[in-house]
């Protein structure tokens, strides 16, 4: 057993109404090859979340909020309280193979310019199809996952992502310190594009590490893959992201891709009988934006090529997800 001082990585697992979840993914933590110290953020479960963990697992450290504060508020609490180099984020409702820790702390520590490295989420209860290899964001306004659904034994080599899945993803936690946490504006949804986004903009990379394993039941605590909630913040969210995160040229260069990418989803969602919570998260998007307007990345020239780059990622992307 390593010494406290010796433990590079800090598990962090934000909770809500997750005692459905909590044994399997707090038990794959035990088997782990690389020991870590636990840090569960509890968003205000009402269910029996909390008196499990301090009878089951009183070595982890608990913080209760009280509240449900959002994804992206727990996670940015336990990071902050973290006193190691490294914090892996994730989700309550995974189960990790025991060497996953270890494949994603040995990838971060490759290249000092690697800010999150993302694991392969198998589908827990889909044949173990991917989940999540990494995420892409593309011209057309569009964050997605070019490895979804597809086989798991596809997506076996270590790649550039534009940013990384925040349910299962290790991240350098000094990195944070310069280009700002979590938004909570988010509250939850993008808000790992958003960061991961934010830290290409500054020059660091992200990357997905096919060797660590971590399965993954989806939507545990939203509920589905397609649902009124989730559509409304999502939409809000990317709107608010585009906002934040792109410079008035690289706006114009893509706007008429981003319309383009507006009313593709529309008709998507309205076949699914979500129309109006697409177009209610429209709206709530432009006031975030009206009403967060100084949480906008300023352009520095220093960062141009940084831009140009994934300038070009983004026109890459969207033939990827257009073809793919």
């Amino acid at each position: 057993m390593s010494n406290n001082d010796d433990i590079k990585v800090t598990i962090v697992i934000p909770n809500y109404n997750g005692i459905k979840y909590l044994k399997g993914c707090l038990e794959s933590i035990e088997k782990q090859t690389v020991q870590s110290k636990v840090i569960i953020v509890d968003n205000g479960s009402t269910d029996e979340s909390i008196s499990y963990i301090k009878e089951g697992f009183r070595s982890y450290r608990l913080i209760e909020l009280g509240e449900n504060t959002g994804f992206a508020n727990a996670v940015n609490v336990g990071i902050k309280e973290a006193d190691t180099e490294y914090v892996f984020l994730l989700n309550n409702d995974t189960v990790l193979h025991e060497k996953a820790t270890e494949k994603l702390l040995s990838a971060i520590e490759s290249n000092k310019r690697i800010f999150s490295v993302s694991s392969k989420m198998l589908q827990m209860h889909g044949n173990h199809r991917i989940d999540d290899a990494g995420d892409l964001y593309c011209a057309l306004g569009w964050a997605f996952s070019p490895a979804r659904d597809k086989s798991n034994k596809m997506y076996n080599k270590r790649c550039n992502v534009t940013t990384a899945c925040a349910g299962a993803a290790l991240y350098r936690k000094s990195v944070f310190e310069k280009i700002g946490y979590f938004d909570e504006t988010h509250f939850c949804y993008l808000e790992d594009v958003d960061v991961g986004y934010r830290a290409r903009i500054h020059g660091y990379r992200n990357i997905y590490q096919p060797e660590a394993i971590v399965f993954h039941a989806g939507s545990g605590t939203s509920g589905s893959r397609y649902n009124d909630f989730k559509e409304k913040l999502t939409v809000a969210n990317n709107i608010y992201f585009i906002y934040k995160n792109f410079p008035l040229l690289q706006l114009i260069i893509n706007l008429p891709l981003l319309i383009l990418g507006v009313l593709i989803k529309l008709f998507f969602f309205a076949r699914k009988g979500l129309a109006g919570s697409y177009l209610k998260g429209l709206a709530d998007g432009f006031t975030k934006c009206s009403e967060n307007a100084d949480h906008k990345v300023q352009f520095r020239a220093v960062n141009l090529f940084n831009y140009v780059v994934l300038q070009f990622e983004l026109w890459i992307n969207c033939i990827r997800r257009l073809v793919g």
